[in-house]
C-alpha cells in the first residue's frame, strides 16, 4: 500500500469501519442491476425491469437524506439499524412477489419500501471526515480511498448479482445484497469508537443542508451524472442478451468500474493544486466526452474498452466532489450534504435506467446508448453553468456557525482535501 492510504489507516478502527464500509456498500452496485436481471429474466420486459429499478432509486433518493438527518441529529447506531431491516423486508417482499407473479402494483410498493436503504458510504466518508478534520492531505487520501472501495463494488457487484441471477435462480443477485447490506450496517454500527458524535441540539440550525448553493450545483450536476450510470447498466445488459452473451454484461460493467479504481488509486497519490471547482467542471465535462464513443461499440470487447476510458474520469470526481461537500456544509449537516449527493446520483439513475429501459425495447441496444450520451451533455451544461457557485465561500452565506468560520474562511483554492502543499 502506498504511503497516504498507509498513513491513514494508522488510525485506530479506521481499517474496520472502511471494510464493514465496503460489505455495507456492495448493494449499490448489486440491487438494483440485480433486480433488472431478475424482472428480465422472469418477465423477458426490460420496460418493467428498468421501472422498478427507477422506483428503487427514486424512493432512496427520497428517504436518503432524511435518515442522513436523523443521523446527524441522533447517530449512526440509532438509525441506521432500523433503517437497514426496514429495507430488507421490503425487498423480501419484492422477491417473493416477483417469483410468484404478482400484481405488478405490489413490485412497485416493494420496490418503493427498499428504498430505505441507509447511504452507507455517506457514513463512513463522515467518520473520515471526523477523524482527519483539518488535516487536508489525510482527507484527501481517505477520500480517494474511499471512492476506490466504491469502484471496487462496482466491479465486483455486477459480476455476483448478474452472475447469480443467470446461472443460479433469478432472485439470487438481489437476495445476496439484501445480505451484505444487514451485514454491513450492524459490522460498521457496532464500532461505536469510530462513530461521530452527534452535535447538540442547540448547533443544530433545523434547516437543510440544500440550503448550501454549492451543494444545490453538485446535486443537480449527479442528478445527470446518475443518469449516465443507470442507462449505462441497463443497456449493456441489453446488449450483451441481443449478442447471445447475458452474463458477459456484469464482466464489461466491471471493466468501467476498473478504469475508475485505478484512476482514483492514482488520484489518491497525488498532490493536486489550483481550484477544486476548476478541476471538478473538467472532471463532469470529461465524463460526458467518454460517452460519445460507446455509439461505436458493435461488440462486447470494443464496449469495454470504450467503458474502461469512461471510467478514468469518475473517481477524481468524485474525490473533489465530496471535497467540496465537506467544505461548503455545516460540521451539523455534513453526512446529510454528503448523502445529497447520493441522492442526486439515485435520482439520475432512476431517470436514466427508465428512459434506458424504454429505448431498449423501443428500438434495441444501439438506440438505447443514446441515453448516456444525452445525461452526459445534461450534466456538462448545469456544471458550466453552476459551477460558480462552488469559488463562492461558504461564509459569505448564512447557515454557519463560529466553528464552521473559522474552518471555511479561506477561498476555492483551499477546499480540504483538495489543494495540498
Amino acid at each position: 500500500m502506498a504511503s497516504p492510504y498507509r498513513a491513514i489507516f494508522a488510525a485506530p478502527g479506521a481499517g474496520r469501519f472502511s471494510a464493514a464500509g465496503l460489505v455495507g456498500r456492495m448493494p449499490l452496485s448489486m440491487m438494483g442491476i440485480g433486480i433488472v436481471t431478475m424482472i428480465s429474466q422472469l418477465t423477458g420486459r426490460y420496460g418493467l425491469a428498468g421501472a422498478l429499478a427507477a422506483t428503487l432509486a427514486m424512493s432512496a433518493a427520497g428517504l436518503g437524506p432524511l435518515i442522513s438527518r436523523l443521523v446527524d441529529r441522533h447517530g449512526q447506531r440509532r438509525v441506521l439499524r432500523p433503517a437497514a431491516l426496514t429495507a430488507v423486508t421490503a425487498v423480501t417482499g419484492l422477491l417473493v412477489c416477483a417469483e410468484r407473479s404478482a400484481p405488478e402494483w405490489t413490485l412497485f410498493v416493494f420496490a418503493a419500501g427498499a428504498g430505505s436503504v441507509p447511504s452507507v458510504g455517506s457514513m463512513v466518508r463522515a467518520r473520515w471526515a471526523e477523524l482527519y478534520r483539518g488535516s487536508p492531505r489525510e482527507l484527501h487520501a481517505a477520500y480517494s480511498w474511499e471512492s476506490i472501495v466504491d469502484e471496487l463494488c462496482f466491479i465486483f457487484g455486477p459480476i455476483i448479482a448478474i452472475g447469480l441471477s443467470t446461472a443460479w435462480f433469478p432472485a439470487a443477485g438481489p437476495t445476496l445484497a439484501a445480505l451484505f447490506l444487514v451485514t454491513g450496517v450492524f459490522w460498521l454500527t457496532a464500532q461505536r469508537a469510530t462513530e461521530p458524535v452527534p452535535q447538540p441540539r442547540e448547533h443544530h440550525t433545523g434547516g437543510t443542508a440544500l440550503r448550501s448553493p454549492a451543494l444545490q450545483v453538485l446535486v443537480v450536476t449527479f442528478v445527470a451524472t446518475g443518469a449516465i450510470f443507470g442507462s449505462v447498466d441497463v443497456v449493456t445488459v441489453a446488449f450483451a442478451e441481443e449478442r447471445g452473451n447475458k452474463t458477459a454484461a456484469s464482466l464489461v460493467l466491471a471493466v468501467y468500474a476498473l478504469g475508475s479504481c485505478l484512476a482514483g488509486l492514482v488520484f489518491g497519490l497525488l498532490r493536486p493544486r489550483g481550484s477544486a471547482s476548476g478541476r471538478w467542471l473538467v472532471g463532469v465535462c470529461a465524463m460526458a466526452v467518454s460517452m460519445i464513443p460507446l455509439q461505436l461499440a458493435g461488440n462486447l470487447p470494443i464496449l469495454a474498452v470504450a467503458l474502461f476510458v469512461a471510467g478514468l474520469s469518475v473517481a477524481p470526481t468524485m474525490v473533489t466532489t465530496m471535497a467540496l461537500v465537506e467544505a461548503h456544509v455545516p460540521r451539523t449537516n455534513l453526512t446529510e450534504g454528503m448523502t445529497w449527493v447520493s441522492t442526486g446520483l439515485a435520482v439520475g439513475v432512476a431517470l436514466g435506467s427508465s428512459a434506458a429501459g424504454w429505448a431498449v425495447d423501443a428500438a434495441g441496444a444501439r438506440t438505447g446508448f443514446a441515453v448516456p450520451v444525452v445525461s452526459g451533455v445534461a450534466a456538462a451544461l448545469v456544471a458550466l453553468v453552476g459551477h460558480r457557485r462552488l469559488r463562492e465561500r461558504p461564509t459569505d452565506r448564512e447557515g454557519y456557525g463560529a466553528d464552521d468560520q473559522h474552518r471555511y474562511g479561506r477561498g476555492d483554492d483551499e477546499v480540504p482535501g483538495t489543494h495540498l502543499a
